[in-house]
């Protein structure tokens, strides 16, 4: 797969030796990162005891040259709208920092890597898991 937006269960199950989430990491040829999964990424460390060795292995992480940190623009402002809507309309609940990271993924033409099955109520969206 060319593009794909990783959740922040992929960057985990990854760093902690899951084959399949290796796999995706192995088989992309540009791994898109959300501030979104930073900011998860981050706040999880906070929680654990090994909070410098994450935040030092991330670090490392985005600056591979086939890892890129997405920023969230107007225009992903824009898919965020439509999904927000398009999902409420229908009565389907998605917890809203996925629904910016669907809004990412789509923005940039992205495949979204996650094992949350929520992921597949949303419109348009193209996952990998």
């Amino acid at each position: 797969m060319r593009k794909v937006l990783i959740d922040t269960n992929i960057y985990s199950d990854a760093f902690r030796g899951d084959p399949k989430a290796i796999s995706i990491l192995q088989h992309t040829e540009l791994i898109l990162l959300s501030p979104v999964v930073v900011a998860e990424l981050l706040a999880g460390f906070k929680r654990g005891t090994r909070e410098d060795e994450n935040v030092k292995q991330l670090k490392s992480f985005l600056l591979r040259d086939r890892v890129c940190e997405i920023p969230i623009t107007s225009e992903t402002s824009g898919f965020y709208a439509f999904l927000v809507t398009t999902l409420k309309a229908k009565g389907t609940p998605v917890p809203t920092h996925d629904i910016w990271l669907a809004a990412q993924a789509m923005e940039n033409g992205a495949a979204l890597a996650t094992r949350d099955s929520h992921f597949k109520k949303i419109p348009g969206i193209i996952l990998r898991s």
